[in-house]
C-alpha cells in the first residue's frame, strides 16, 4: 500500500514513517511539509492514501485535500490532526477526506485507519454522525435561501467577499468593473436576506463556500 505523509513538522513525519514501515504492509512513497507540496507529490506518486495534517503554512490541509481529490486519482485522504473534530470534521469531509483521526490516537489506530480508507471505507470518530447532523440542522433551520438562488457571478462575489476581498479587489480578480461587483453583491444580499459582511461570512461557512486561502 502506497502512502504519502503530509505534515509540516519533520519529527512528526519521521515518527509516522517509523510506525508505518514496521508493519511491512505500507510503502511510504513520499513526504510533504506543505499543502502545495502535497498536491505536487500526490500527482507524481499517485499514492493509495495521503495522511494529511491540517494546520500548515501556506495552503492548509483542507484546501490540499480538495485539490488532491480533484485530480481524478484513486487516492484517499486520511486527515490526521491535533484539532478537535467539532470544528474541522465537516469541512474535511466536504473537501473530500475519507477519514479523520486525532493524532493522540495515531499509535493505536493509524494503521487500521489507513487500511480502512484504502479499501474504500470511511474512518470517522464516533461523534461524526452527531456533528454532521448538527451542521445540516444549522443549514436548514431558519437560514433562508441557499446558494442555489445565486447566479454564478453572484456566488463568486459572495465567496470573494467572505474571504476578505474588497469590491475593487474582487473586480480585479474577476476582470470586471467595481460597480458591477457592487451590483452583484447587492443582488446576492437581497436574495439571501443578508445585511453585512458578517452575515456573508456566516452564510459562506454554513454552506461550504468559504475558501481556505483567503486574505490574511
Amino acid at each position: 500500500m502506497k502512502v504519502l505523509l503530509v505534515d509540516d513538522h519533520t519529527v512528526v513525519r519521521a515518527g509516522l514513517r517509523a510506525l508505518l514501515e514496521t508493519t511491512g504492509r505500507i510503502d511510504i512513497v513520499g513526504e510533504a511539509s506543505s499543502g502545495e507540496e502535497a498536491v505536487t507529490k500526490a500527482r507524481a506518486t499517485e499514492p493509495d492514501v495521503v495522511v494529511m495534517d491540517l494546520a500548515m503554512p501556506g495552503m492548509d490541509g483542507i484546501e490540499a485535500t480538495r485539490r488532491i481529490t480533484g485530480l481524478g486519482l484513486e487516492t484517499k485522504i486520511l486527515v490526521l490532526t491535533i484539532h478537535c473534530e467539532d470544528e474541522y470534521l465537516v469541512p474535511a469531509l466536504e473537501a473530500g477526506a475519507a477519514g479523520f483521526l486525532n493524532k493522540s490516537a495515531a499509535d493505536v489506530d493509524l494503521v487500521g485507519a489507513i487500511e480502512a480508507v484504502a479499501r474504500g471505507h470511511s474512518y470517522l470518530p464516533q461523534r461524526a454522525s452527531a456533528l454532521i447532523a448538527r451542521r445540516e440542522t444549522r443549514r436548514t433551520e431558519g437560514c433562508g435561501p441557499g446558494p442555489e438562488v445565486l447566479s454564478a457571478r453572484e456566488r463568486t462575489v459572495i465567496e470573494l467577499c467572505a474571504q476578505g476581498y474588497s469590491a475593487p479587489e474582487s473586480a480585479d480578480a474577476m476582470r470586471i468593473r467595481t460597480k458591477t461587483v457592487e451590483g452583484y453583491i447587492a443582488r446576492a444580499k437581497s436574495k439571501l436576506g443578508l445585511k453585512n459582511r458578517r452575515d456573508i461570512i456566516r452564510f459562506a461557512l454554513d454552506h461550504g463556500l468559504l475558501g481556505t486561502e483567503g486574505k490574511r
